[in-house]
């Protein structure tokens, strides 16, 4: 499986969590502590997008290589002060090819996401809810990956002015209907809302000095660390850290203060 995090909050740097904490998402990417769905690295590609100012379209930096092995972004990811980032160090499926294009984030308009997971019976299983985009959007995926075509779904809920939490939490329920056991585990922002969401691997959060952060795994053994159970979605705004059981017809409002 893939790692990958998400911060809302103050402006602050990336480099924190991706490259300096005790397990940073550097070390993630060479030596990630769960991954349940197979691999044993991380090694397949990098990406962090950011946004450069309030209300401004995000910025992205990807490559295929492993995080371990580029020099621009540490320094990137110092220099760089944003109120939300995501981050994501990339475990191909096999018979998934390792670009560029197919490293999260992914991003159109004012969004970022990154999908850690895998959705079973690939492609097969995806061929009923493929049909829902045109033949066009089908044509310019990113990759032909599940997580592009992922994007690709929720992205069309989202123009059509779905709530975020809402769109994220119909595609769960659309995809583990078409692919049971399917992994599918998001990560979605806009710059001023960030949801996330565990579903058959881990997510957890924690408030730090200047906002939130999700993590596939605790960067660092702060104990304020908590775990985001099965099944559940989190959504942090500047306001509040809600908990919320991933139901297709309803969502159970549980607020963390």
């Amino acid at each position: 499986m893939c790692r990958h995090l998400g911060y809302l909050g103050e402006p602050c740097a990336p480099a924190e969590p991706v490259f300096a904490a005790p397990h940073a998402l550097l070390v993630q990417s060479y030596a990630p502590r769960d991954m349940r769905g197979g691999g044993s690295v991380n090694a397949d590609g990098f990406g962090l997008g950011w946004y450069p100012e309030p209300g401004a379209p995000p910025q992205r930096y990807r490559r295929r290589e492993p995080l371990w092995t580029d020099e621009t972004l540490p320094a990137l990811a110092a220099s760089v002060r944003s109120t939300a980032f995501v981050a994501a160090v990339r475990n191909g499926t096999t018979g998934m090819p390792v670009t560029e294009a197919a490293a999260a984030p992914f991003t159109a308009d004012r969004w970022l996401f990154s999908h850690n997971g895998v959705v079973r019976g690939w492609p097969q299983s995806m061929a009923g809810l493929g049909g829902r985009l045109d033949v066009t959007e089908l044509l310019t995926l990113e990759a032909p990956t599940d997580s592009a075509l992922l994007w690709a779904l929720l992205r069309a809920r989202l123009r059509a002015g779905e709530d975020p939490l809402a769109a994220v939490t119909a595609l769960v329920g659309e995809v583990e209907a078409a692919a049971p056991g399917s992994r599918l585990n998001f990560l979605l922002t806009d710059g001023e809302t960030l949801v996330g969401t565990a579903w058959t691997h881990a997510l957890s959060w924690r408030r730090t000095a200047t906002g939130v952060l999700l993590a596939s795994e605790p960067c660092d053994p702060d104990p304020a660390w908590q775990a985001v159970p099965d099944r559940h979605a989190v959504r942090v705004s500047t306001a509040e850290v809600e908990i919320l059981p991933l139901k297709v017809e309803s969502l159970e409002r549980s607020p963390v203060r």
